[in-house]
């Protein structure tokens, strides 16, 4: 209210409540003649001019109703949320989580890519490697005495270390594994044989100079040699019968 009107316009002005002045304040508006031409001309998302035609939003309320079923919808939450049974505490779970497979799986902290079969065995017979390099045999390797020799360049955790940098890691895995083989009168023989198993090595594993499948048992024989990775080394696999 302009401070010049006079004293009772003033004070009957101040005795309306907010809600009444914004009323007529509203209706005032829409009387007068826009002078800066078509009103609706400016509308941005639900207001009047907004720097076109210097008008005001068109629903001053909306705020407040908006706010007011926010409100309500706390509310009825809330109520649902007390009218709801208590939940009970969740029950302890003692499945196997596969934390311990893994820590079993575990050597010195290092992880092994590989864990023994079901069938695996420890040999009956003496199997033994002979390294060479070249016409130099330059080592001895007793296979015997465990059903599983793991080779690679990490000293921590293999069986036969192999320092070659072309070699993995882990790079394989010689297997002793129990197999039963029925013959053509039906009769069983069981037997424990040795198997070599490439890891998924960065460069093979090779039998007699041919490489084999990898993750794949593959059956040795005697005097059959392995090579590994781009190494010059050879391993024959030798046996000798066990004394009874």
């Amino acid at each position: 209210m302009p401070r010049d009107s006079p004293p009772h316009q003033r004070t009957r002005d101040r005795s309306r409540s907010p809600q009444r002045r914004d009323r007529e304040r509203e209706r005032d508006y829409d009387r007068k003649p826009d002078v800066r031409g078509d009103r609706d001309r400016g509308d941005r998302g639900g207001e009047r001019g907004n720097g076109y035609g210097g008008g005001r939003p068109r629903d001053e309320g909306y705020g407040a109703r908006e706010r007011e079923r926010e409100r309500e919808s706390d509310r009825k939450r809330y109520d649902e949320d007390a009218e709801a049974p208590p939940k009970s505490p969740p029950k302890p779970n003692f499945g196997n989580s596969g934390l311990l497979a893994k820590e079993s799986n575990t050597v010195k902290g290092v992880a092994l890519k590989y864990h023994e079969p079901p069938e695996a065995r420890k040999p009956v017979q003496n199997w033994r490697l002979y390294v060479f390099k070249g016409d130099e045999q330059v080592d001895l390797i007793h296979i015997y005495r465990q059903s599983c020799y793991l080779l690679g360049r990490d000293a921590v955790v293999t069986d036969i270390p192999i320092a070659h940098p072309s070699c993995s890691k882990q790079h394989a895995v010689i297997q002793f594994r129990q197999t039963t083989e029925r013959n053509e009168f039906g009769d069983e023989k069981t037997e424990i044989k040795p198997y070599v198993l490439d890891l998924e090595s960065t460069n093979g594993t090779y039998v007699n100079d041919a490489e084999i499948p990898k993750t794949r048992y593959y059956e040795l024989r005697n005097k059959d040699v392995l090579k590994f990775g781009t190494s010059t080394r050879e391993y024959v696999l030798l046996h000798e019968e066990s004394k009874k």
